[in-house]
């Protein structure tokens, strides 16, 4: 296997900077690393490295230790102090203790003796980029679990379909989307459904409830902090960066986020608490709010500028009521799913219970029929006003073709008040196709005098 193989796919996307006063061991050390890397800078000083890290993110720096005027661990100490968030490589002749020491005290990541080979250099870059990213996936993924598990966004209305085709037109452009719609109509699932069809679908998606952030905790939680050991602690901006960040409840945000957020969008750099530095970023922003947002900037609460730096292409997403054709099969993958998370028996869902559940209402949208099947498998029963008492149960409930008839024109009908003529004019068919319909169904059991 080359060297380029070994370690290419580890290196891909990385940014390096590289710090040696000495000219040769520059370009040597640029040499090894350009083609296995997405982008590599060079200085040959420290002051000349802190110049480019005043414009620009890298992932990892390898620097010398000793440079003329200032070493390379110095030089390090001194960044942490300013927000210093790339991982450090050393290059030394000299491995005694108090050396180590000092590194391990200043955050260097690994160590590299000379005399080297391009191999060591390569592993030691290789190593450092996988701990980083191990730190953050960790952190995400601890965000994750106490979130609870998402789902994809399932079904095939017409109405979702819109949604889809939308995605399906912002997923190739870093333009920000506002999410609207009430709440449990999935505004988050179509975020990270955004978020997979971009190019950005290989770094973190990171989702933060404006809601449930402190004003005391702003800055820390979002923009990161240095703390008294002088090392940065990255806050949820940087752990997202070269991904996709969501702000969720946007019109719960405090007034401080409102002003930060706004520079944060046009600027696209943060500063840590406590740093000297702005560092810059790399992030697509997405938003969403169940509020009237206009109305919220009319009467002063939320800020018009910001408003409309958000608000560049809007999202609605449609109530459950508005996509009924898609209930059947939520309802079947959420008992599927709670069945197996939870180790307990699936419910039947047969045709009766099926269509009971295509005819409600929703007023809590996927969200509450999410729940209701949760609750239903863990109490081992649905609620009465959804239990059904059908002999067709399974696949064939959910796909015979006369169940689904039913199950559309009843939705039909109760959308038309009971109206049986106006039921046949939206159904594009007779009258009455709709009264020998709903007779023979009466026949099969089916109560129609409650319709």
């Amino acid at each position: 296997m080359a060297a380029g193989d070994e370690y290419g796919g580890t290196l891909e996307g990385a940014s390096v900077l590289v710090i040696d006063d000495e000219p040769g061991m520059r370009h040597f050390l640029t040499k090894i690393l350009e083609p296995r890397v997405k982008r590599v800078a060079q200085a040959a000083s420290p002051a000349e490295a802190t110049k480019l890290l005043d414009e620009a993110h890298f992932d990892v720096v390898v620097l010398d230790n000793v440079m003329p005027g200032k070493t390379g661990l110095e030089w390090v100490v001194e960044q942490r102090r300013k927000g210093f968030y790339a991982d450090t490589v050393l290059i030394t002749a000299y491995a005694d203790l108090e050396t180590a020491i000092a590194a391990l005290r200043a955050g260097v990541s690994d160590f590299v003796l000379k005399p080297f080979r391009a191999n060591q250099i390569l592993g030691a870059v290789s190593r450092t980029l996988d701990r980083k990213n191990l730190r953050r996936d960790n952190t995400l993924l601890r965000r994750e679990l106490q979130g609870g598990a998402a789902v994809q966004m399932l079904g095939k209305s017409e109405a979702l379909s819109k949604v889809r085709g939308m995605l399906n037109r912002l997923a190739p452009v870093p333009t920000p989307v506002l999410f609207t719609g009430a709440s449990g109509t999935g505004k988050e699932l179509a975020a990270r459904q955004l978020h997979q069809m971009s190019d950005r679908a290989d770094h973190p998606f990171v989702a933060v409830n404006c809601a449930a952030i402190t004003p005391d905790r702003i800055v820390p939680e979002l923009f990161g902090a240095v703390e008294g050991n002088e090392t940065l602690q990255p806050g949820l901006f940087l752990l997202a960066d070269g991904g996709t960040l969501f702000l969720d409840e946007v019109a719960q945000m405090p007034e401080q986020l409102q002003a930060a957020l706004l520079r944060v969008l046009e600027d696209q750099r943060i500063r840590p608490e406590g740093a000297e530095r702005e560092i810059p970023l790399n992030l697509r922003f997405l938003f969403a709010t169940n509020a009237d947002l206009p109305k919220a900037v009319e009467e002063g609460r939320f800020r018009a500028d910001l408003y409309h730096r958000m608000n560049v292409v809007e999202v609605a997403m449609p109530p459950l009521k508005d996509r009924s054709d898609d209930i059947v099969e939520l309802a079947a993958m959420f008992m599927q799913q709670f069945s197996t998370a939870l180790g307990m028996s699936a419910l039947r869902l047969d045709a009766e219970t099926l269509l009971k559940l295509r005819r409600y209402d929703w007023p809590g949208n996927v969200r509450e029929l999410r729940n209701l099947i949760e609750r239903s498998v863990i109490l081992g029963s649905l609620p009465e006003a959804f239990a059904g008492h059908g002999t067709v149960d399974g696949p064939r409930a959910i796909e015979d073709l006369e169940l689904v008839t039913q199950r559309h024109m009843l939705h039909i009908l109760d959308l038309s008040g009971g109206n049986r003529a106006e039921a046949a004019r939206r159904l594009g068919v007779s009258r009455k196709t709709v009264d020998r319909k709903l007779a023979a169904w009466a026949a099969e059991g089916l109560d129609i005098d409650a319709l």
